[in-house]
């Protein structure tokens, strides 16, 4: 925990500082209607974690303001709001005080609308920074609880980087699915021309018998490889999910994009269900991968899909880096610290004003 105040107003002699961070994701896996273990069907997910890059937070807390008076920079983070009140009050009942008011203050550069988590890594950010203010560390079950009220659904990215079928909005894990995704190196790229989804349009998924059944056999897929570390068949859950999320988001680059995977050598396909982030899945045994990979970019490229960065699946490597004709499969590993709390963002640029309001369009490094 840290005491090293923001840039703004001083703080007063019972003001306290606090901050935090998380992470984001790039898109999903596997996302549909599966069945909890009391055979209800619920929404639920796993994502494909990356390392960076991420939202940072701190909180002021003005012990001597009302419980209302949060203010947020940049201004419109209503989602990042509502978490700071939500915290608060958490954190003052765990403290046996009465809740306060304070400044909180977001930075990070995670591109916006692409279905990379970027509501999710605010929100998760503010509860870790209202609680560092107050001097506690909440469980990922109550961050989850929190980021759920405060937003409606969210990521698990207050839980690590295994793999979890999580019920995105009841904030609860339907399983966890092992300790690591199987071996895949990530070659991705912006569908859309990059431009934001607004995921509140989308219609709601559904699912009659057949359709559980689908989801049910894809989650015993995705088991497997798992356990089996297979990136051949990650790749046939990823594309098959995809497929399955066409009859909502209607990507007219989809046929396009699988492929450029089947002619590079791909072992399938990944796209955000709620976003245009998508990317193609490797796996990084396979001969020739850097000549494969380059291929892939210039294909993406040729067709107007702006390749975007490249990473893999491994939670202990590096950090996703730009991608360029010349990629390589063998960034320089950087640490990762056990607290996900910690991590750090990665891609340049500055982020746009709030999940609220309107934006610049996203931008990921490009080619």
């Amino acid at each position: 925990m840290t005491t090293t105040r923001p840039a703004g107003p001083a703080a007063g002699p019972r003001d306290v500082v606090g901050t935090g961070q998380a992470a984001c994701h790039h898109g999903e896996i596997l996302q549909g209607v599966f069945l909890d273990e009391r055979r209800r069907a619920c929404h639920a997910l796993v994502t494909l974690p990356m390392n960076g890059p991420g939202a940072r937070a701190a909180f002021l807390r003005r012990p001597d303001d009302g419980p209302d008076a949060v203010s947020v920079t940049p201004p419109g983070r209503a989602k990042a709001r509502a978490a700071a009140l939500l915290a608060v009050r958490e954190c003052a009942a765990l403290r046996e005080e009465e809740p306060c008011g304070g400044e909180l203050r977001l930075s990070g550069d995670i591109p916006v609308g692409l279905g990379m988590g970027s509501s999710t890594s605010d929100v998760i950010a503010t509860v870790r920074a209202v609680a560092d203010s107050y001097r506690l560390r909440l469980a990922p079950g109550t961050i989850a609880r929190l980021a759920v009220r405060a937003e409606g659904a969210c990521d698990p990215l207050m839980l690590g980087p295994g793999p979890l079928l999580f019920a995105q909005r009841q904030g609860r894990v339907l399983e966890a699915l092992g300790t690591a995704l199987p071996p895949a190196v990530v070659v991705g790229c912006a569908l859309g021309g990059g431009a934001p989804v607004d995921t509140l349009s989308l219609p709601a998924r559904t699912a009659d018998d057949r359709e559980l059944a689908r989801y049910e056999r894809l989650r015993r897929m995705l088991r497997t490889a798992v356990a089996d570390a297979d990136p051949a068949l990650l790749g046939r859950v990823s594309t098959a999910s995809a497929r399955l999320g066409q009859r909502t988001l209607h990507h007219p680059e989809f046929e396009t994009l699988t492929a450029i995977a089947d002619r590079t050598g791909a072992t399938g396909v990944q796209i955000a269900h709620s976003g245009n982030v998508a990317g193609l899945l490797f796996d990084p045994r396979t001969p020739g991968l850097d000549r494969r990979m380059r291929r892939c970019a210039r294909a993406l490229h040729s067709d107007g899909m702006t390749p975007t960065v490249t990473f893999t699946t491994d939670a202990s490597a590096g950090p996703a880096t730009g991608l360029t004709t010349d990629v390589t499969t063998d960034p320089a590993p950087t640490s990762r610290s056990e607290d996900p709390s910690h991590g750090r963002p990665h891609l340049r640029g500055r982020r746009p004003t709030g999940p609220d309001t309107p934006r610049r369009r996203p931008r990921l490094p490009a080619l």
